[in-house]
């Protein structure tokens, strides 16, 4: 997944909470003033990166996600991983721990997910497999 400027995160963002919209829905939604032009530039480089589509319906254009905020989460989560941390999520979630300045409540909390985590069943490795 080709990474995002923070134009083109803010526009995705609008379309991951709103769904299908024409440009001038988009700009409704949008936190700081663009022009239409500027919006169907970003436009245009988020369909040439694969992130966004387009649907004519009638005259107007609808642009959408191609994936879902999680999706695409995942994606760059695990690109991240790749660039940094020599493809170990394990390293990068490390990373971002010793990096940030946490509260005790935090720590908790990331240690009642982990938990949760351990808890967790593991599938069998005859659930796991991909049907022909």
């Amino acid at each position: 997944m080709k990474s995002l400027t923070p134009g083109e995160l803010e526009v995705m963002q609008v379309l991951w909470q709103h769904g299908s919209l024409k440009p001038a829905e988009i700009l409704k939604h949008l936190d700081r003033p663009l022009t239409n032009p500027a919006l169907r530039s970003v436009l245009r480089v988020l369909m040439d990166k694969d992130h966004v589509t387009r649907k004519k319906q009638g005259k107007a254009f609808y642009y959408s996600a191609k994936n879902s905020a999680p999706t695409a989460f995942k994606k760059m989560t695990q690109r991240l991983a790749e660039i940094f941390c020599s493809g170990s999520s394990i390293e990068l979630i490390a990373q971002l721990i010793k990096n940030e300045n946490l509260s005790e409540e935090e720590v908790r909390q990331l240690q009642e997910l982990a938990q949760e985590k351990v808890a967790e069943p593991t599938p069998s490795p005859k659930s796991r497999r991909r049907k022909s």
